[in-house]
């Protein structure tokens, strides 16, 4: 980019400190954060190295800040499914499953900064906890919504579902993993929708025992 266009840019864009951030979002990504460098991500938000290292003492400190920022804008369109409008609990369930039509499959970018730091950068690991746990308890409140016994058991049994699913179809690129999670998530779903009723505590209504749904 020219001199002129990189100040048209920042003089009509975001401050540099939120420019780094969305380019660690795109970059860390789509190339991962081993492999994008310093240099990079000055590059791709129009800043010099000098400006980067006035917003950030160093690299993992971007990671963090790039990891904070997806979770507080809900970013994970799969995970953003739970909050859609006008579905019922269990379609927002099922909606999680979806395939799409990726045509590179990334995966979570929260399992893949958590497989890249591998133990050395303790701020990535309490993040994605933080955002895993989350993830979880929001899946345990749509559970509940569908009055099974036991929301929480359900919700981790989706969550491992998930995850399982992400993780393949990110190994395989290939989106199909997700159907097969979703025809899984279908019977668990199902089953506790179903053992929820039964469980139900008999009521007595002129004389006459009654489990009503």
């Amino acid at each position: 980019m020219d001199k002129a266009s990189r100040v048209a840019f920042e003089r009509g864009g975001r401050g540099a400190r939120d420019r780094i951030v969305a380019a660690a979002r795109v970059l860390f990504y789509r190339d991962g954060i081993h492999a994008t460098g310093v240099d990079q991500l000055a590059d791709h938000a129009h800043v010099s190295k000098r400006t980067l290292y006035k917003h950030f003492s160093s690299k993992d400190e971007i990671v963090g800040a790039y990891l904070r920022d997806v979770d507080a804008t809900r970013a994970v369109p799969r995970e953003r499914a739970l909050d859609r409008p006008g579905l019922a609990p269990r379609d927002r369930l099922l909606a999680i499953f979806e395939r799409g039509n990726d045509k590179q499959v990334r995966g979570c970018p929260f399992h893949n900064a958590a497989v890249e730091a591998a133990g050395k950068l303790p701020e990535v690991h309490d993040i994605v906890r933080a955002h895993k746990e989350a993830f979880i308890a929001r899946l345990a409140d749509t559970c509940g919504e569908l009055g099974v016994t036991n929301p929480r058991e359900l919700a981790n049994q989706l969550a491992v579902l998930f995850e399982g699913a992400i993780a393949l179809a990110t190994a395989l690129n290939d989106t199909s993993p997700m159907v097969h999670a979703q025809s899984a998530a279908v019977i668990l779903i199902d089953q506790a929708v179903a053992a929820g009723r039964f469980e139900q505590p008999a009521q007595v209504k002129f004389g006459v025992a009654s489990n009503k749904p």
